[in-house]
């Protein structure tokens, strides 16, 4: 069974991260569903939409560590969305939680959609890790730059109430009904001009171009030196194991 299904309706393209049994967390064949969804998207001239979302009790809890898998596609970047360059909208609908990288991928859409079971988090530093889908420079764009330090040192979680006041939530909705108003979103949308909207849309990633160069630099230096920690080897031991790390303080070499 695919761990990634799409489904028409008219121009809107839905796209459905499944795989609760682990929490829709992204392995290569999620990565490679979730790339194959958004081509078409891309691609097809009688879609003007997307959405993506996961299961009725979770969108997202970002990279199946278990697995260790290149999750780089050759379009979309890591999970087939982070870095992709995009001419038309995406819509994230949100239920239960979108944690690490399922967070980065809600804050690679361009509209977020939540219902009130929604729990948005960045919990990469419990684990020795740091975000590296995106959240280092997103997430301090979308939320005030305290808050983003908040999720990014703490690994507390955004519930959705202050989510959408703090701007990074469109809508919010009553449990179960997120998909519902983000096919509400996505209807409004294909009342405008499809070339109206994608040059709208490129206009306002254009003012963020240099942005995400300095951005993904400096992701990728945070990446390259928690590589070399021993922290990142402790860490997800610890988490595999279910048990408290025993951080060791030393920065590398």
């Amino acid at each position: 069974m695919s761990t990634v299904t799409s489904e028409r309706q008219g121009r809107v393209l839905i796209v459905r991260i499944e795989r609760e049994e682990r929490r829709n967390a992204i392995n290569r064949e999620t990565a490679e569903g979730i790339e194959t969804a958004l081509n078409l998207l891309e691609d097809d001239p009688e879609l003007w939409v997307g959405i993506i979302t996961g299961t009725p009790t979770v969108f997202c809890a970002g990279t199946d560590i278990r697995e260790r898998a290149d999750l780089r596609m050759p379009r979309g970047g890591e999970y087939g969305v982070i870095r992709r360059q995009r001419n038309k909208p995406l819509i994230a609908a949100v239920e239960g939680y979108a944690l690490g990288g399922g967070f980065e991928i809600a804050l690679a859409c361009d509209l977020i959609v939540a219902s009130r079971t929604a729990q948005f988090g960045l919990p990469e530093t419990r684990r020795g890790l740091v975000a590296t889908s995106g959240a280092l420079f997103r997430a301090p764009r979308a939320l005030p730059v305290n808050v983003a330090r908040e999720l990014l040192i703490t690994g507390r979680t955004l519930d959705p109430e202050r989510a959408l006041n703090l701007g990074v939530v469109n809508t919010l909705t009553e449990p179960g009904k997120a998909l519902d108003e983000a096919l509400v979103m996505a209807s409004e949308i294909c009342e405008s001009s499809p070339t109206s909207v994608s040059l709208s849309l490129k206009s306002v990633n254009a003012l963020y171009t240099e942005d995400d160069i300095r951005g993904w630099t400096v992701t990728d230096t945070a990446r390259d030196t928690i590589l070399q920690s021993p922290d990142i080897t402790e860490g997800l031991d610890a988490f595999a194991n279910r048990r408290t790390p025993n951080w060791s303080g030393l920065s590398p070499q």
